[in-house]
């Protein structure tokens, strides 16, 4: 039985990956949380769950359990200011790292993003120079675990788009905004655009965290794990989503930058730095990604369809889509 430090259990990727833990392992839980009342899984089914009351704010506290922990799962974030989002992605998430001992902890998962990333799984120099304070400070944590003592310990986990949330679990981002999707499915059926990415359920992601909790990937230089399904282009998204809707596609019109920028300027949305490379940068896709499937286990979302039926959304049938 391992001793196993979590942060981010309140989050979407959190409820599943310590919904997980509770069930599925015996191994002794530590759980940083900030506001316990949002925890929506059983932390009192069994005795070895304790819930620490904080953040890495103030991370100092905890320092003498940190020494004793065998595995430290880390997917709290900052997705606030600049001072914000740096002080705690960046500062406090490296001196936390640096808080375990090299000797008894055997692995730390830490979890950043695949925006960082470009198509050969190396760091993206945009996402430092345009990045949001989010995906900079995500940025400028990785180049410097390199430097840490327990480097040859570290798992960096880069998710994709992630799905997620239920009844008892919070959405992701994503997933908590897909009912516009379905919403404006009827104006979106009408253009193509150039462009491709992967994503991931968060259940996924949870079995993938504990199957390498039980299975480390070995002690040498950092390791890295992409997390998400096999890349989709936006074009073949949006059929898929119609033919699950039944909305039938006579024509598409090409969405292109000129025909973009139109739109912003009618609907005045307002675009950050970010935003506007993603428009031209359009294919977020990466080497090898990986799923449960990966280490021989069931994937829980796959498809397309897979995430409209997890969103909730009746599935529609006899209306052929046409390309």
């Amino acid at each position: 039985m391992k001793r196993i430090f979590l942060t981010g259990a309140s989050g979407c990727i959190g409820h599943y990956m310590t919904e997980s833990l509770i069930q599925e392992t015996a191994h002794e839980l530590f759980l940083l949380v900030r506001n316990p009342e949002k925890l929506q899984f059983d932390y009192k089914s069994r005795p070895n769950i304790h819930l620490l009351r904080g953040d890495l704010e103030n991370i100092d506290q905890f320092k003498g359990l940190l020494k004793t922990i065998n595995i430290a799962i880390l997917a709290a974030t900052s997705w606030g200011g600049v001072q914000e989002s740096y002080e705690v992605n960046v500062v406090k998430m490296l001196e936390l790292i640096d808080s375990f001992d090299v000797e008894t902890c055997e692995q730390v998962i830490y979890f950043s993003t695949a925006s960082i990333l470009d198509k050969n799984n190396k760091l993206l120099a945009e996402a430092r120079e345009f990045g949001t304070n989010y995906i900079s400070s995500k940025y400028i944590c990785y180049t410097k675990l390199p430097d840490l003592s327990i480097a040859n310990k570290i798992t960096v986990i880069f998710p994709t788009l992630v799905f997620g949330g239920e009844e008892k679990k919070p959405f992701s981002h994503l997933s908590g905004g897909f009912s516009d999707v379905v919403k404006w499915i009827n104006l979106i059926r009408w253009f193509k655009a150039d462009g491709s990415f992967h994503y991931i359920h968060a259940k996924d992601i949870a079995q993938v965290i504990k199957y390498i909790v039980d299975h480390p990937l070995g002690e040498r230089n950092i390791k890295q794990l992409i997390l998400g399904n096999k890349a989709i282009t936006v074009n073949e998204a949006v059929k898929q989503i119609c033919a699950y809707l039944n909305k039938k596609i006579y024509f598409r019109i090409p969405l292109n930058i000129a025909l973009i920028n139109f739109f912003i300027a009618i609907f005045r949305l307002r675009m950050e730095d970010w935003d506007r490379f993603s428009i031209n940068y359009r294919h977020f896709v990466y080497k090898s990604p990986v799923t449960p499937a990966t280490f021989g286990l069931k994937n829980y979302c796959t498809t397309v369809d897979d995430i409209l039926r997890l969103n909730g959304i009746p599935k529609k049938t006899n209306i052929r889509t046409i390309n």
